[in-house]
């Protein structure tokens, strides 16, 4: 067995030191997987080429900071920010260039991704191995050039670790914002340990052809967790993918057990509706509702109402009882809502259909970057347990890693009833959007001494206008626009043109694009109705109300058609506020997945 070896950061061709251990790791994780063969190894030097690039640090600090915002929790990212201080770049020291800084001058060097992938493509031809081993920014490298050339790494076994490959600044900005399988790949292992500090991520890929293997481990006095050694020679590496490298039959007959095991279970066909059967989609709704806030001054009374309206409605258009689950008040903390996101996202086939409603305050909380500087306003869902601070609210950043690696052709609808527009030049009350505190809205402000008036800061201007002008076309802005929910702007480049070169490169369409459905504009506020003497959402009570009169008179109408009536139905009732549909135009334009046209099929089948 051959066996190339592609190691992480550090300068680790200094010594050559990492060699030995690689090398034994890999021998025990073989002999206890059954091999019986010595492998031969080679492996592939490329720190010459970081070397001579000799780029100044300040060339990449921006790739870094964004590394960083896409790990926080990582350790060694919190010593590589602080870099970013009132330091200069001259004192930056060399394991901090040998380390984070290869990374980030990696993500931001295009000319230098070019040189590593020829010498990838020179080091396969010459040795032919029948295994890479690609650790850390080696993993880069490997996935790099083997999704845009995938005939180098046909029918070989490829196993990432310690990997950066999935972490949004990486996948946004080298990537196009979606990791795609490898095609003509033996198998692709990717070993994951949840403790590893060093901007690693988990990927979310739905392929037969990819493994994700939880190796977790915490070694005694290692902060980092970053060991290859540790990776290679873990108890589920060697029985999830060092076995079947090594029987590579033995994963045939786990596939084939699989699919006996769900003939088993879904039972025969009857033979005469073979043909013709279509299976029903496989359905999940997740309704938040929060009234009953902490602080009295910003309770509301409608958004329960909503989770039930909406709810019916659901039932009415084919999903069964089962198929929805209810977070209500004091139970939809933060922590509550994404483990529920969790439920809602997570194994999401093609063909399924999955639909999210939120029904509370909503708010934009200008964020700091790495550098302690606010350069971005994020959108957030405002939880029972809001508090201004990242760890108690609900952005894009925390759910769209579930949502942008999505099949394409499963269909998921979000629908937020409530404003954004958070107050920065507004005081809150019943419109559903909370007025930030003093010092949150001063990270957005600048005085001007010239109008003697506290006014927006430039960076916010351009990001609102920049999604003001997408929304305009009903389309969705590059990274330099709002961080709106369900957009993903940050991994979807800050040059359009290179974006979609990007895309066609990597052979995809970008992050999935939820279909969208906002009760307002970015700027507006989400106003609540008084049916008599109860309290709803207008933009609910609109939307469900056209929903049911539609399916009731047994139309099926498509997602614009509903959109457009709707924004009709709140402007009769007087209030200012335009809501918005954002999502693929074919998507749009198509009848409404569930709606009339399947109730009644639903119904029977219940």
């Amino acid at each position: 067995m051959k066996i190339l070896c592609i190691h992480g950061v550090s300068n680790e061709e200094k010594d050559n030191a990492f060699r030995p251990q690689w090398e034994t790791a890999i021998r025990g994780a073989l002999t206890q997987a059954g091999g019986r063969e010595d492998p031969q190894f080679s492996y592939l030097e490329y720190d010459a080429l970081f070397g001579r690039a000799k780029a100044d640090f300040s060339d990449y600090a921006e790739a870094g900071l964004r590394l960083l915002a896409g790990s926080a929790t990582s350790l060694l990212g919190n010593a590589f920010g602080g870099l970013f201080g009132t330091r200069g770049f001259g004192d930056i020291n060399a394991v901090v260039r040998w380390t984070a800084g290869m990374v980030a001058q990696w993500v931001a060097d295009e000319a230098l991704r070019a040189q590593l992938r020829k010498a990838l493509t020179e080091r396969i031809a010459a040795d032919e191995p029948d295994v890479v081993c690609a650790h850390s920014l080696g993993s880069l490298i490997a996935y790099d050039t083997f999704a845009l050339a995938p005939d180098l790494v046909a029918g070989r076994a490829l196993i990432t670790f310690g990997s950066q490959i999935a972490n949004p600044a990486v996948r946004g900005d080298v990537f196009g914002g979606r990791i795609v399988p490898i095609k003509g790949i033996g198998h692709w292992y990717h070993l994951f340990n949840p403790n590893d500090h060093v901007f690693t991520a988990r990927i979310r890929l739905d392929d037969p052809g990819f493994s994700q293997v939880i190796t977790a481990f915490d070694r005694p006095n290692d902060v980092l967790n970053h060991d290859a050694g540790f990776y290679l020679g873990h108890a589920a590496a060697v029985s999830d993918a060092w076995r079947l490298i090594v029987a590579p039959a033995s994963r045939s007959r786990t596939l084939g057990d699989k699919v006996f095991e769900a003939a088993v279970r879904s039972g025969p066909t009857p033979r005469s509706s073979r043909a013709a059967a279509k299976p029903a989609p496989n359905r999940k709704a997740l309704l938040i509702g929060i009234n009953q806030y902490p602080d009295p001054a910003a309770r509301l009374e409608g958004c329960v109402n909503d989770v039930f309206r909406m709810s019916a409605t659901l039932q009415e258009s084919g999903f069964s009882p089962d198929d929805i689950r209810v977070v209500l008040d004091s139970r939809a903390t933060a922590a509550g809502i994404v483990d529920r996101l969790h439920w809602l996202l997570e194994d999401t086939r093609p063909g399924d259909e999955r639909f999210l409603f939120y029904s509370g305050h909503g708010a934009q909380i200008p964020s700091l970057n790495p550098r302690g500087e606010s350069d971005n306003l994020d959108e957030c869902l405002c939880p029972y347990d809001f508090d201004w601070t990242p760890e108690h609210s609900v952005t894009d950043k925390r759910f769209r890693e579930l949502y942008t690696q999505l099949p394409y052709d499963a269909r998921f609808v979000a629908m937020f009833d409530c404003c954004h527009s958070g107050g920065l030049t507004r005081e809150g009350g019943r419109p559903r959007g909370l007025t930030p505190p003093d010092d949150i809205r001063h990270r957005a402000l600048r005085w001007d001494a010239e109008t003697q008036m506290w006014v927006p800061r430039d960076w916010v201007s351009k990001q609102r206008e920049a999604t003001r002008s997408a929304a305009e076309k009903n389309t969705v802005p590059n990274a330099r626009g709002l961080s709106r929910l369900g957009y993903a702007t940050a991994l979807r480049g800050k040059d359009d043109r290179s974006y979609n070169a990007t895309r066609a490169a990597y052979g995809h369409k970008g992050p999935y694009l939820p279909v969208l459905l906002y009760a307002c504009r970015e700027s507006q506020l989400a106003a609540e109705y008084r049916h008599g003497v109860t309290s709803y959402g207008a933009f609910t009570y609109c939307l469900t109300e056209m929903l049911g009169t539609e399916r009731r008179r047994g139309r099926n109408m498509s997602f614009s058609a509903l959109m457009n009536g709707v924004i009709a139905r709140v402007k009769d009732l007087g209030y200012v506020q335009t809501p918005q549909c954002i999502g693929p135009k074919a998507l749009l334009a198509a009848p409404i997945p569930w709606s009339a046209a399947t109730a009644k099929g639903a119904s029977r089948r219940r």
